[in-house]
């Protein structure tokens, strides 16, 4: 990605709208496979009764990637966020070149498997491994020398597209405002129905949503758009506000989806259980339009996955070589070998995961959003102490009190969402297992 020269301030409201992108595309590559399962699983299995864990997810990503963006343009050093981190410690380069990779493979997992799922489904000719060779392939050419205005433009097309498709069908078939205002205020863990349990729903929708490795690359994002410095503060906090607001739209209208085709008498087993639903109620056309919105929402997240990691990734490798304090002199981190070999390795590796015999889409999502909940209490302390230290981001921008106060809050339920997905995960992992071995559990 070509870094271009700073762009000028936006002074008049149209300015600001021809602005806009970064927040777009990185709410794009969050916008994926997680999504559509953990809103469709929580929707269709348990109705609104979980859209509290949303309204929290939400909340914690706003405040944690505004903390990320805090810090990336305001920082007396002008520095990057995992400059800052490494300061803090220099464990934090390494830590995250090996999660950039790991969690590289991880992520492309689901998608890779997503993407072939939803071609295969709506085509009905073809493997899944042959349609994820396809756009995988495809994506890479796009990864390995993107220019960032070409990535803009593209995921807007495809938030045209995600907008039709999937609040569309959401309109076409009802939603119920009542029991969704409901939903948001009641806190409770409902009785376990289907194969997943409501506490590994729940927690891979914080992953999903709120604890993402992911919240890492938006700083890449803002530098490839130009925005550099506190005087772009204001026009990334309206930006990322405005794409904010559309994921909160995208996540609603999968999730009335589920909650009106499945709950409570249908269950989400696998990929095609929504979108066949939606063939009855709708006609094919619904089915259809579901799977176009599917493969939009798959297909900007490995994309996006593949240029923010292979990032972050290449920024980590040079700031754990150089050290805490030597200045990097590399600025577009797209031009080392360090970026093609990862974003190479995200798009290519998970092809594994198309090969029969392999979990399926949906058991592959849920572990694997629930999992990264794993490494948000590391990087949240990281996060607090920076944008709190005025040694690290100046005096003027440090965190205020109530700033420090919701880290705080976050740090705590963060270590307790972490336990919880590790105690989910293993519960899951062994009734994957058992089923695998022909052995039924019984429904709780």
């Amino acid at each position: 990605m070509t870094l271009p020269e700073p762009t000028p301030i936006p002074r008049t409201f149209l300015q600001y709208l021809r602005s806009f992108g970064p927040g777009l595309v990185i709410v794009l590559t969050w916008l994926g496979a997680g999504d559509i399962v953990d809103m469709g699983v929580a929707g269709g299995n348990y109705g609104y009764s979980l859209m509290w864990v949303l309204v929290l997810a939400v909340v914690m990503r706003f405040l944690f990637v505004s903390l990320i963006a805090k810090y990336q343009l305001c920082n007396q050093r002008g520095e990057g966020v995992l400059d800052g981190l490494t300061r803090l410690h220099p464990w934090y380069a390494p830590l995250l070149f090996v999660a950039s990779i790991v969690m590289g493979h991880v992520y492309g997992s689901y998608m890779t498997v997503g993407v072939g799922e939803a071609c295969r489904n709506v085509s009905g000719v073809g493997e899944v491994w042959q349609w994820a060779l396809f756009w995988n392939g495809l994506a890479l050419v796009l990864v390995i020398r993107p220019q960032y205005q070409l990535i803009e433009t593209l995921f807007k097309v495809f938030l045209a597209v995600l907008s039709v498709s999937l609040v569309g069908t959401a309109l076409w078939v009802g939603p119920d405002p009542g029991a969704i205002l409901q939903g948001f205020y009641r806190f409770e863990m409902p009785q376990q129905m289907g194969r997943f349990d409501p506490l590994l729903v729940g927690t891979a929708m914080l992953g999903a949503i709120g604890g993402s490795l992911m919240n890492f690359v938006y700083p890449y994002f803002l530098d490839a758009k130009g925005w550099r410095g506190p005087a772009f503060r204001r026009l990334q906090m309206y930006d990322f506000l405005l794409a904010v607001s559309v994921m909160i739209v995208l996540n609603l209208a999968i999730w009335t989806l589920g909650a009106k085709l499945l709950w409570p008498n249908h269950t989400i087993e696998k990929m095609d259980d929504l979108p066949r639903l939606l063939s009855e109620v709708l006609g094919p056309g619904g089915r259809w339009l579901f799977y176009v919105g599917i493969f939009s929402a798959i297909y900007t997240s490995l994309i996006g996955h593949a240029i923010g990691l292979g990032m972050m990734g290449t920024h980590a490798w040079l700031r754990w070589k150089a050290g805490p304090e030597e200045v990097l002199t590399v600025a577009d981190f797209r031009a080392h070998g360090w970026y093609r070999g990862i974003a190479l390795f995200c798009l290519i590796s998970p092809l594994v995961w198309t090969l029969p015999g392999m979990p399926d889409f949906v058991t592959l999502t849920l572990v694997s959003n629930g999992g990264q909940v794993i490494l948000l209490p590391v990087l949240a302390a990281g996060l607090w102490w920076i944008t709190a230290s005025p040694r690290l981001i100046g005096s003027e921008y440090r965190n205020r009190a109530w700033e420090n106060l919701v880290m705080g809050v976050w740090l705590v339920l963060s270590v307790v969402v972490a336990i919880k997905a590790i105690q989910a995960i293993w519960v899951t992992a062994a009734a994957t297992a058992l089923v695998a071995d022909g052995i039924t559990l019984p429904s709780c």
